[in-house]
């Protein structure tokens, strides 16, 4: 007898993080609501969770798929084409899910009519100091004002494959994702607008996010971001705002201060002090969030890491155009 069809079906595009998926993993088994399926698609890794995934077997309902590497956004197409359930779920491998995470968002689609959602991201209480700092900085109104989920949006939200539902059928019809390494769930969210369909932000649906775990590695990253969003306009021309401007002219303001102070030593110091402002009102932000002066000053050193990487991946990215690779299969 076949067992019937889950209503979720959870895609996880993996790449040699077996200690990542072992803790998401964990998080799944603990889930109040069970109906649902678990897809792990490992992208050519050299060091793969098999093992992980076997140990979690009894405990849940998960398949696992091995592939040659080639990208997040085509890994996640095949994780979707092994998927039974009708709406999938796509998370990153270094999230760990609350218990109740499936029950806000069955409340969430009771309430709204919509194709698809995502949801924000936060620190979790046993995050290190540094995991805590950049959570802070990615979610803070005076860094990113609020786009990763942290207004309570209920017309349109643009999803991040790191805590990204849709319904399966939208994603059949829209063809997955078209690109497989940079912006790919990005320009899947505007190609969703484009076609009507709706999608709404659960602010109650977040997941815990580590992100990465040294400074060079989210430099790393946000350079990666600041480069998809000129590409991804490129395809969806108009789609920038101004908040993603703004890492571009904190970039160019904060580089060129050595070079005005040579014409004016006033404006150089009046703009040095305007950081400086900047800065502290970012520490003193998360220092009340956290109650911690250590998760404080380092989220100082990543926000300007945030800035100074996403600014100059855009940078970059309008100076030298990267060329798209369309998935083919």
């Amino acid at each position: 007898m076949i067992d019937p069809a889950p209503k979720y079906s959870i895609v996880v595009a993996v790449y040699n993080r077996p200690d990542e998926v072992w803790e998401l993993l964990n998080s799944l088994s603990n889930q109040l609501f069970k109906n649902f399926e678990v897809i792990i698609v490992e992208d050519g890794s050299t060091l793969d969770c098999k093992e992980v995934v076997d140990k979690y077997s009894t405990l849940l309902n998960i398949q696992y798929q091995f592939k040659t590497n080639t990208g997040p956004g085509h890994t996640r197409n095949i994780g979707v084409s092994l998927a039974r359930g009708s709406y999938i779920v796509f998370f990153d491998s270094d999230c760990i899910i609350p218990d109740d995470y499936f029950i806000k968002v069955e409340q969430a689609l009771l309430k709204y009519d919509v194709d698809a959602w995502g949801g924000p991201d936060r620190a979790s209480k046993d995050f290190n100091a540094l995991q805590k700092a950049i959570s802070h900085t990615m979610t803070s109104y005076l860094t990113t004002g609020g786009i990763r989920g942290g207004k309570k949006q209920v017309t349109w939200f643009e999803p991040r494959s790191f805590n990204f539902g849709i319904k399966k059928k939208v994603f059949t019809e829209l063809d997955g994702f078209h690109y497989t390494k940079i912006g790919e769930d990005i320009d899947l969210s505007f190609r969703m607008k484009k076609g009507g369909y709706k999608s709404v932000l659960i602010a109650d649906a977040y997941v815990y996010h580590k992100r990465r775990t040294s400074l060079a590695k989210f430099y790393k990253q946000v350079f990666i971001f600041g480069k998809s969003r000129i590409i991804v306009n490129r395809a969806h021309p108009g789609s920038i705002k101004l908040v993603h401007l703004f890492p571009l002219v904190f970039t160019l303001g904060f580089f060129s201060i050595p070079f005005i102070s040579i014409f004016s030593n006033a404006i150089s110091n009046l703009i040095s002090v305007l950081y400086i402002s900047y800065f502290i009102a970012i520490g003193i932000e998360c220092g009340f969030k956290t109650n911690s002066l250590k998760v404080s000053m380092l989220s100082i050193a990543a926000a300007w890491i945030q800035m100074i990487g996403y600014g100059t991946g855009f940078l970059k990215e309008i100076i030298k155009k990267t060329p798209r690779e369309r998935i083919s299969s």
